[in-house]
């Protein structure tokens, strides 16, 4: 049976770079792979066929050879390898997945440090406006002790006799071969044989910073400023990872946010809201006359326009609104429960006229008791 065109069995066009044919490959031999498919003869076939397809396009000189003369100009004595030869291609394209390159390097890993997260709590003029902030952090620092190496002063860590300084083993299963960290060193490359007594053999110790945190106008809760390198201390002279600060804006006492937007409620009397009037309105840069028209009803909102807030991600200013509460008089006088009964006996003489709302909501209660009935 003729084989098949190798950029076909790959899925790659003939002008693919080798990052897409490795990817292609790399995403076959994963689907296909014996571990995965086991007893499947067709995965086993489709497998090698990837595999011999990687080999031939993944190299330069019989990549060109096999676009002038197909499968018959590959020579067979320097054609794709059996299974003897996967550990190598498979630590090639699997490197990144199964922790690192090829054996033989004879270098340590190194390991980069962790990130670290820090809730930081603002009030909602300190968010809008932005603000130098100095926060303590607990993390893990590189050991000045041992220079980060883990062996006491004027030591050295030795080399692990397990995977001979290269950090990883070589695992092998019929043809299929892969690497995976050294479980003694841990994928170290070494051992320490006399631990610093600073950190005990880590190479790291704990230690609370103190740093700035320079926080942006307008950011909101949910927002993270990432500050690189001020996480914990890698491993082996890798780098630090990073700090990332979560912003949690505190509730305020006046006014909920919604993004550039503020709301507030607004008590007025019932004095105010019958007659009209102008109320003194608090916003975040200062106060505003707010003018409440005549017969005016709880729960009537008015907008202000650019009274609100920037964000962090966009200047431009929003709007506050502004929501009416009728406040009901209490702690009242004889007299002036008197004179407040005598003029709600005047109001209710005048019937809808003075209280459209209350009207229309009882003929509506009668109408629906109505249709009940009938």
């Amino acid at each position: 049976m003729a084989k098949r065109d190798y950029y076909d069995v790959l899925s790659v066009t003939k002008n693919a770079s080798k990052e897409d044919i490795k990817k292609s490959y790399r995403r076959l031999a994963m689907k296909f792979h014996p571990d995965r498919n086991k007893n499947d003869a067709g995965a086993e076939k489709k497998f090698k066929e990837a595999k011999e397809a990687y080999e031939t396009l993944n190299d330069s000189s019989k990549r060109e050879t096999y676009d002038r003369f197909g499968h018959d100009g590959l020579n067979r004595n320097s054609g794709p390898s059996g299974a003897e030869g996967f550990g190598d291609i498979f630590g090639d394209v699997f490197g990144d997945i199964f922790g690192g390159g090829r054996a033989g390097g004879g270098r340590s890993q190194v390991f980069r440090g962790a990130d670290l997260g820090y809730e930081l709590k603002l009030n909602l003029e300190e968010a809008i406006s932005g603000d130098s902030i100095t926060i303590d952090i607990p993390t893990q620092i590189s050991c000045d002790s041992c220079s980060g190496s883990g062996a006491r002063k004027g030591s050295q860590p030795s080399k692990c006799s397990t995977c001979d300084g290269v950090g990883q083993v070589r695992m092998q299963q019929g043809f299929f071969s892969i690497q995976q960290t050294c479980p003694k060193c841990q994928g170290n490359g070494t051992v320490i044989t006399d631990p610093c007594s600073v950190c005990y053999g880590k190479g790291r110790k704990a230690k609370t910073k103190t740093l700035s945190v320079k926080v942006p106008p307008g950011v909101d809760t949910g927002d993270r400023i990432r500050l690189s390198g001020e996480g914990e201390a890698g491993k082996n002279g890798g780098p630090a990872g990073d700090l990332y600060v979560e912003i949690k804006v505190n509730p305020h006492k006046i006014f909920e946010r919604d993004g550039p937007n503020i709301a507030c409620e607004v008590p007025i009397s019932i004095l105010t809201a019958s007659l009209g009037g102008e109320v003194t309105l608090p916003t975040l840069n200062g106060s505003v006359s707010l003018k409440v028209p005549t017969g005016t009803q709880s729960g009537k909102v008015f907008r202000l326009r650019g009274k609100g807030v920037s964000t962090a991600r966009e200047k431009r200013v929003g709007d506050l609104y502004a929501t009416i509460s009728l406040e009901t008089p209490v702690n009242l006088t004889k007299k002036q429960e008197k004179l407040l009964k005598e003029l709600y006996l005047s109001i209710g003489e005048g019937g809808d006229k003075h209280s459209p709302r209350a009207g229309g909501w009882l003929t509506s209660v009668k109408n629906f008791f109505d249709r009940i009935a009938s």
